[in-house]
């Protein structure tokens, strides 16, 4: 092993490294000389603080270097390198773990990844269903024992509508038309997140009057989830347009309504007075 020792002559062109370094940097952003590092036989590295507003902490880094028996000092590079406590940028995220929910405008498209887990394979047209498919074995038996036809090709491809009986047709009717369908995972945590916004343990269904499920104003929606959500249809209420929990509720529930004698204390005496008055005309 050869000793690192750095170079007396490399070690000694501090000046040459800093004309190099405040060649490559903007004027007086070349800070103070920190130290020199050997970087191998004849090669050295000088290091000098970089005073640019936004690069705390780090250093401009100018390698000189000889060649053997030469007595000439030459530039290598000269680099803006990060010191111990430089001050760095967050490490970098994809686009699709930024994202959050209300980043999205219009004209933005948003693809689904392949492997979404929130999603699974839905009808595709073949023989056999891809595995965890919505068209299940048990519906392939329950053609075979209805003598229906198998239709060749996913529903959205056919020329014409699918025979009635055909698995296609099926399919269709159970609104399974589609490419992909929501997933058991993708079923939890739209739940999950609904019941986050608009559910029991919110303060505004705590302080509520009565809960979602026994609200006019609240509409079913399709699905396993109706067992548990609805739409909220109260233009009054701050959940209108939303998917509610059916535990969730406000003060604008449908059966909240008071009478017009409690609502206006005063109302029953002046009809009282009304009355007497016509009587006395």
């Amino acid at each position: 092993m050869r000793s690192r020792t750095p170079d007396r002559l490399c070690a000694e062109a501090v000046e040459l490294a800093r004309e190099a370094a405040a060649e490559a940097a903007r004027p007086g952003t070349v800070g103070e000389y920190v130290r020199a590092v050997a970087d191998a036989d004849r090669v050295v590295t000088h290091l000098f603080e970089c005073q640019e507003p936004g690069y705390r902490g780090w250093r401009w880094a100018v390698t000189v270097t000889r060649a053997s028996r030469a007595k000439v000092v030459t530039v290598d590079e000269t680099v803006l390198l990060p010191g111990p406590d430089a001050l760095l940028a967050p490490e970098w995220v994809p686009w699709s773990e930024r994202l959050r929910p209300g980043d999205l405008g219009p004209g933005d498209l948003l693809p689904s990844e392949a492997e979404d887990l929130r999603l699974e394979p839905g009808y595709s047209g073949e023989d056999s269903p891809p595995p965890n498919s919505a068209v299940s074995e048990e519906m392939q038996q329950l053609a075979a024992v209805e003598d229906a036809d198998v239709t060749a090709g996913p529903p959205a491809a056919q020329e014409t509508p699918p025979a009635a009986g055909s698995i296609a047709a099926v399919a269709e009717e159970l609104g399974m038309r589609r490419a992909r369908v929501l997933s058991r995972y993708g079923l939890h945590v739209a739940a999950d997140r609904w019941d986050e916004a608009f559910g029991a343990k919110t303060p505004m269904a705590q302080a509520a009057p009565a809960s979602c499920v026994t609200c006019g104003f609240m509409m079913p929606i399709a699905g396993s989830l109706r067992q548990a959500f609805g739409v909220c249809a109260n233009e009054f209420s701050p959940a209108d347009g939303r998917v509610v929990s059916l535990a969730y509720g406000c003060g604008a529930h449908s059966e909240a309504a008071v009478s017009a004698e409690a609502a206006a204390p005063g109302a029953a005496g002046d009809r009282r007075d009304g009355r007497r008055a016509a009587a006395a005309a």
